[in-house]
């Protein structure tokens, strides 16, 4: 099985806290469309004779797209066997009118940013939409025969206490949604945020109010019925993001538009540089191959499975690389920065928010 990624690089504004590739130039999508139906067609053979099962259509705001063009580039997508198609949106964004021709066009599931369900917060990080208008946005997409909603949720916000955020996190859990993603903000140079931050007119939230934040999410998720599946990801038995979980294990997906990257089933990754212009002149060679070491390779692994609760099988490891690991996780064992369960060893939950220093031990040196 496979995945397909569609980076929609537009957006009406940049939230304060947004690092990823995006423009307010919505003027070129209709030469943005044109090129990523070019450029599947330029690389499909990537995936060889893989079924595709997911498709995301992520950003920037996908949402930001007309109905037209979105289905111009679903129609360019093998939908056969998809289970699971998803596009990401803004509460803005979303009616009645868009919802149907988000099904029109095959998507089954909806990845919000709500980030937060206070408007003084979500003034300061420059959202668009108010807290009621993302209730009301949950409400349309049920109404509509969209179940499978995820929303997403920033802890560690300027104006942001424990308080305000156990109320977004009950408020949107009362919503019934399967799959709830929260991020602990990460303050990034080039953003508004990094500015004020450089200025001192905002500041970074403490070590103490993240870990009240994070240990309060995952209690309350845990009470809700929802699996702690991923270090940010959260959801009903059944409900885990499929396509996410292929970045977890290693599954093929092809990456389309600037600022996607892609893997491959023999393990080379490519990327799209972050030019709209370039890529538009010429989608179907915009691709270049992220040059990666055997042992980058064995690291993402590491990386990327630790973040999980299934966590890291060393048959997933090569051969080659396997006694080394071996013994990096032999010692977290004993230091007890890892559990066995199974053939899989895992970070255990109660310290996750230190996963990173963590994992940086298990990671094989050049």
């Amino acid at each position: 099985m496979a995945g397909i990624y569609i980076h929609v690089p537009f957006c009406r504004a940049k939230c304060a806290y947004c690092d990823f590739y995006s423009i307010a130039r919505i003027d070129l999508a209709d030469r943005y469309v044109d090129a990523v139906c070019r450029e599947f067609e330029a690389r499909r053979a990537e995936l060889g004779r893989e079924e595709i099962s997911t498709i995301y259509f992520g950003g920037g705001t996908p949402s930001s797209l007309s109905a037209e063009q979105l289905h111009r580039i679903s129609s360019a997508l093998p939908l056969g066997n998809v289970a699971e198609h998803t596009i990401e949106v803004n509460p803005e964004d979303v009616d009645e009118r868009s919802v149907e021709a988000w099904i029109g066009s095959g998507v089954n599931r909806v990845s919000m940013g709500v980030q937060s369900l206070v408007d003084s917060e979500l003034r300061t990080a420059r959202r668009r939409h108010d807290a009621s208008a993302a209730i009301s946005a949950i409400r349309t997409l049920k109404k509509a025969g969209i179940s499978n909603i995820s929303c997403d949720l920033i802890y560690g916000l300027p104006l942001q206490t424990v308080d305000s955020w156990k109320y977004s996190v009950d408020t949107l859990l009362a919503e019934d949604i399967p799959h709830l993603s929260a991020y602990c903000l990460s303050i990034e140079p080039r953003t508004l945020f990094g500015s004020l931050l450089r200025k001192g007119e905002i500041h970074e939230a403490s070590e103490e109010t993240i870990v009240q934040m994070y240990e309060y999410l995952c209690r309350s998720s845990l009470a809700c019925g929802m699996e702690h599946y991923e270090i940010s990801n959260f959801a009903m038995p059944g409900m885990r993001s499929r396509h996410n979980s292929s970045y977890w294990n290693s599954t093929p997906y092809l990456g389309l538009g600037p600022g996607a990257h892609s893997l491959d089933k023999d393990g080379t990754r490519r990327y799209v540089p972050s030019d709209i212009k370039s890529y538009i002149d010429n989608p179907e060679h915009a691709a270049q191959i992220d040059e990666e070491t055997p042992r980058e390779r064995v690291n993402d692994i590491i990386f990327t499975r630790l973040r999980t609760s299934d966590g890291l099988e060393m048959d997933s490891v090569p051969k080659i690389f396997r006694p080394e690991v071996e013994l990096n996780v032999r010692l977290a064992l004993r230091k007890g920065l890892l559990h066995q369960r199974g053939t899989a060893f895992c970070i255990p939950s109660e310290k996750l928010l230190t996963s990173d220093a963590i994992i940086r031990d298990i990671l094989i040196s050049e």
